[in-house]
């Protein structure tokens, strides 16, 4: 009788959990001047829904913190006694900067995010009748420089040292809050999910049924269609290119996104994709690769260990580093 009474509750408890599979949850939300998509694998849909709130309150929390526009961030604080005195901060933010200026050091200056010191003269918005002078350029670019942050650790202060300069973190934000996001859910014993910032991604787990999270990398020359489809796994995915937005002039074609050493914008290739444990740094990479071009940037994901690219030149031929398979 003890055998069968054991026998009949195992049997009736292995169908209470079959009834309780994980189901797949997502929520688009507009944050940081973007859309992010969170997909969480949990029980059910009243803490999928909880979940996600959450990490959308920790978005928003990472946005007031890096944010150049709020009149009580500390950001917006560090511009604005630039040359003046030094703004205590933060450890969280303090810590970002210190990684921002470990990046822009081993990459030679590509990434740097006192590029918001960038005078603007090229424009993207084909308004443009001439190439701005030598002169003009070099002038757009003398208030940039990575090595210009002095970080106190001691006091936890930053300060830039001349007046005009500016820090913004448009080149890593939005993969920092993407790790943030990520971070926190995990914290929260979510068994699986994908947080999407516009091309800046991270997965964790599996989706409810098992299967791996799968990323798209996009065509340059057709952004309506897909180049690959590749799993990602326990990892993020950054994409920077200039499909959308770019400058043609005498036959020349000239990248938004402009090299913060030269001040002239990139065109040695027109996408890169990079693969890395961490959003943020998938972010600055991508930025950074883009910039150096095919060569100085393939050697650069190679030597680092444990990040992989795959990069499209100017000619739109295809090349990976050597992880890719």
């Amino acid at each position: 009788m003890k055998k069968f009474v054991f026998l009949f509750f195992g049997f009736y408890y292995i169908q209470m959990f079959a009834q309780h599979k994980n189901i797949e949850a997502t929520q688009t939300v507009d944050l940081m001047g973007t859309t992010f998509e969170i997909t969480v694998v949990v029980v059910n849909k009243d803490i999928a829904e909880i979940n996600i709130n959450e990490a959308i309150e920790e978005i928003k929390r990472i946005e007031r913190l890096i944010s150049v526009d709020y009149q009580n961030s500390e950001v917006f604080k560090i511009n604005k006694y630039a040359g003046l005195r030094p703004v205590k901060v933060k450890e969280e933010l303090f810590s970002l900067i210190e990684r921002c200026r470990q990046i822009s050091e081993f990459t030679n200056g590509a990434f740097d995010i006192t590029y918001a010191s960038l005078d603007k003269v090229w424009n993207f918005d084909n308004t443009m009748m001439d190439v701005p002078s030598a002169e003009e350029v070099r002038r757009s670019i003398s208030k940039i420089g990575y090595d210009k942050i002095i970080l106190n650790e001691s006091e936890r202060t930053v300060f830039l040292k001349e007046k005009g300069m500016k820090v913004s973190f448009d080149a890593i934000g939005k993969g920092y809050a993407v790790d943030k996001a990520k971070e926190f859910l995990v914290s929260r014993r979510v068994a699986g999910g994908a947080i999407n910032a516009d091309g800046d991604a991270t997965t964790w787990g599996t989706k409810a049924n098992g299967d791996k999270w799968m990323t798209a990398i996009k065509n340059p020359l057709k952004s309506d269609k897909k180049f690959l489809w590749l799993p990602i796994v326990e990892s993020s995915i950054a994409t920077s290119g200039d499909s959308s937005k770019y400058l043609a002039y005498n036959g020349k074609r000239y990248s938004c996104i402009i090299d913060p050493r030269t001040g002239y914008p990139s065109a040695a290739v027109k996408q890169v994709s990079i693969f890395a444990k961490s959003a943020a740094l998938c972010d600055a990479l991508a930025t950074a690769v883009f910039i150096l071009g095919k060569d100085e940037g393939l050697t650069l994901i190679d030597q680092l260990g444990g990040i992989d690219v795959i990069l499209f030149d100017s000619d739109n031929e295809v090349h990976k580093s050597a992880g890719v398979q």
